[in-house]
């Protein structure tokens, strides 16, 4: 995989969270559970605009979510909280999408001879930043 590549699936990836976390906050009623969550989607959205102004300088562009995709999240979402939207198990659904960013990412750092560091920064902050949801996430199984 080009670096590039994976600077555009970091892209897409915190705009995944960003999507991911709006369909839970729907769903929150705890203040400081919302709290926490507003600041991971803040969190989210600076490696969005990293990776999106890293792309702009290398002449590609950013995308949004295809439509599909981001209906699909929701449809999960919606599902897996049919019958319990307790902190508890928005916190699991949470945890289980940032453990797949961490696979996956930890996977691209492994798999990589980077040239371009700043990628490879953006890519291990990305892992860094799912990690840290996760820890924080933990408190509320």
């Amino acid at each position: 995989m080009k670096e590039i590549e994976i600077l555009k699936e970091v892209n897409k990836s915190s705009k995944v969270g960003i999507d991911g976390i709006n369909f839970i906050l729907e769903k929150a009623i705890d203040n400081e559970f919302k709290n926490m969550l507003y600041t991971q989607k803040d969190e989210y959205q600076n490696v969005y605009e990293r990776s999106k102004n890293l792309l702009l300088q290398n002449g590609e562009k950013s995308e949004d979510t295809p439509p599909v995709q981001k209906a699909m999240s929701w449809m999960g979402i919606q599902m897996s909280t049919l019958t319990n939207t307790t902190d508890s198990k928005l916190a699991e659904i949470l945890i289980q999408g940032n453990d797949m960013g961490i696979i996956k990412g930890t996977k691209l750092l492994n798999s990589m001879n980077f040239k371009e560091q700043s990628i490879k920064n953006i890519l291990n902050d990305f892992v860094s930043l799912q990690q840290e949801n996760i820890d924080e996430l933990k408190k509320y199984l």
